[in-house]
């Protein structure tokens, strides 16, 4: 095995990053030992779950909790996430850290639903509930896409009356959040179209219909020209700001970065595998230094891009495998079995990658557990 190189030289600030709304979408660490099969119920290890998160607020970041990093509708029950949005907040509050959580439908089963008026009063009520919890637990609500509205909604006038009932619940602005294919396929012609175009236009009317109820909108369809695009005509409305909180796990250095007419903020996965790196970026990009911000998160996105390969969906087992080489759970798992979702040539290129960024934070433990790994998978040194 070749040697591995330092870390990088990651700064945690002496104060609040101020230049970007930075959120890290951090995944949940399953209790080691426990049945996290397939279709069982997710068993979460709370120490190392909320020490994770702890270590995010640490750096600068804000964190996103209760997102599809934390496999929402992939092993992640709403029962395991009504305590993890109660527990994230708790220990955010008592750090005086920032939280976002999603606000979904997923204790609603889809093939339950079907199209109509029975089907939309559904997931309006679905929606309504989790929204009460996230605001109860003292966290901002990010309003996540729906299955089982992608499955009742037969017109962009479907996705309005939707919307608009779950924003009238918000006590705060909240974040909304379009998450494309690559990430779930259930989601297929959200806003109404599979055209990007037209969906994007009913995104945006529903926007201004509710700009006062909205913070930014999280878009996470890895099309930077097209982010570029919307994050323009946000800047054109009239009224209070709302942000663009970019979810391209792909091209975010250039996206936050930004150019001439603006940047985009950041509510990112890749940010829960990188946060020393992407703090320490912002923190040039706070200094006035564009260029070492932009290098530093530039040097990542090879890492990234591996990590967010087709099929993307998989993605979570990436940030728990760097999860697990850096020392922060015991056992190379996920909820619901999903750390089975890369093949160890995968794992052997992400960990390689990381090492070329200056991610792997204990060069010793990382080398130890990837031998361990190699030689379980009958790979000899």
């Amino acid at each position: 095995m070749r040697e591995l190189h330092a870390p990088g030289p990651w700064t945690a600030p002496s104060g609040s990053i101020s230049s970007r709304v930075a959120f890290a979408a951090a995944h949940v660490v399953p209790q080691v030992g426990a049945e996290n099969v397939p279709g069982a119920p997710a068993v979460v290890d709370w120490d190392a779950t909320l020490a994770y998160r702890h270590e995010i607020w640490r750096f600068g970041l804000g964190v996103a909790d209760a997102m599809d990093t934390a496999q929402r509708g992939m092993g992640l029950d709403w029962a395991a996430t009504q305590e993890l949005v109660r527990r994230s907040s708790a220990e955010a509050a008592s750090v005086g850290a920032r939280i976002a959580c999603g606000a979904g439908t997923d204790q609603l089963d889809p093939a339950s639903v079907e199209p109509g008026e029975a089907g939309l009063a559904s997931v309006i009520d679905a929606y309504r509930e989790q929204v009460h919890v996230v605001q109860d637990a003292g966290a901002q609500v990010i309003v996540m896409a729906s299955r089982a509205l992608a499955k009742v909604a037969r017109s962009p006038e479907d996705y309005a009356r939707v919307y608009d009932a779950v924003l009238a619940e918000a006590d705060k602005p909240v974040v909304l959040h379009w998450l494309g294919t690559m990430f779930d396929p259930a989601l297929a012609g959200y806003w109404g179209s599979d055209d990007v175009a037209s969906a994007t236009a009913t995104f945006l009317d529903l926007i201004k219909a509710h700009q006062d109820r909205v913070d930014g909108v999280k878009v996470s369809l890895l099309d930077a020209q097209h982010e570029i695009g919307l994050r323009r005509s946000l800047a054109a409305l009239e009224g209070s700001p709302v942000r663009l909180y970019t979810g391209d796990d792909f091209n975010y250095p250039e996206l936050i970065a930004g150019d001439e007419q603006g940047h985009s903020d950041a509510l990112l996965g890749i940010f829960a595998a990188i946060y020393p790196a992407a703090s320490t970026a912002l923190q040039a990009l706070d200094a006035g230094d564009a260029g070492r911000g932009h290098a530093i998160l530039a040097s990542t996105e090879k890492l990234g891009r591996h990590i967010f390969a087709a099929p993307t969906y998989y993605y979570k087992t990436g940030v728990a495998f760097l999860s697990w080489l850096n020392g922060f759970q015991t056992g190379f798992q996920l909820v619901g079995g999903l750390h089975s979702g890369r093949s160890l040539a995968h794992l052997v290129e992400l960990a390689r990658l990381a090492d070329g960024c200056g991610m792997l934070l204990d060069p010793a433990l990382a080398a130890q557990r990837l031998d361990a790994l190699l030689v379980t998978n009958g790979v000899s040194a």
